[in-house]
């Protein structure tokens, strides 16, 4: 009888996403958990929020998102006005509430797509070992957000750009008042914490999946969709600019 591997504590395992990944991912294969992380990941987020309402200032927020939008170049002073009044009354609630309902979710619809791309490919894993994969992998924007909040500190409020804060796409060196939309989505998109996540994700449904999916499998199972997803956001982005 083969001895059982030891399990690995929760710091063990949210350190290990980063330095071990396919050691952790299959200890969380086999135990899945999720809450842990995805905790860390809201609280990250909303950190990330109050930092920026407090240290850029909503208000120069919207005037910038304002600038670079092309409907609002068409409004009169006044209906920009009074657009922003709307935008600083609800402030509190259109940063908060997102920053907790869309991880949440988006996480949630990942998993169910991630296993059903598994499962037609005569790989079937457990929501549960797929929710518990998102989450951990979810870890790189804890990250991002850190890199974010010493971004903010550091860099003139005028110059912060809470779309795109980090020069890690090339959406960086575009600009976004002259940039096509599908382009700029498209850029921020081609990311390097994507990618990462993308590579954690693909080793972890390895992990659940076991012998019946290669990592080739589990990462074309991940990038499809994920291409799919990033397509569609930016032609969306193009077709209401």
């Amino acid at each position: 009888m083969e001895p059982q591997p030891e399990r690995m504590s929760e710091i063990s395992r949210l350190t290990g996403v980063f330095f071990e990944p396919k050691k952790t991912f299959e200890d969380i294969a086999q135990r899945p958990g999720w809450l842990v992380p995805l905790v860390l990941i809201i609280v990250a987020a909303l950190s990330v929020t109050i930092v920026i309402g407090q240290h850029v200032g909503w208000e120069r927020i919207f005037r910038q998102q304002m600038e670079n939008s092309p409907r609002t170049a068409q409004m009169t002073a006044e209906q920009r006005d009074q657009a922003l009044a709307i935008q600083m009354k609800l402030a509190p609630f259109i940063s908060a509430i997102p920053v907790i309902v869309l991880p949440v979710s988006y996480l949630i619809v990942s998993a169910i797509l991630l296993g059903i791309v598994a499962g037609i490919m005569s790989a079937p894993v457990k929501f549960k070992q797929v929710f518990a994969v998102m989450c951990y992998a979810g870890l790189t924007a804890v990250v991002s957000a850190i890199l974010t909040l010493v971004v903010i500190f550091l860099k003139n409020p005028d110059q912060f750009n809470p779309q795109n804060p980090l020069a890690f796409n090339p959406a960086a060196f575009m600009d976004p008042t002259t940039t096509s939309k599908f382009l700029y989505s498209l850029g921020t998109s081609i990311d390097l914490f994507s990618f990462w996540t993308i590579f954690l994700i693909a080793t972890g449904l390895k992990a659940a999946a076991g012998k019946k999916l290669s990592f080739g499998g589990a990462l074309f199972s991940v990038i499809l969709p994920w291409a799919v997803y990033v397509l569609g956001k930016s032609a969306l982005a193009g077709a209401f600019s």
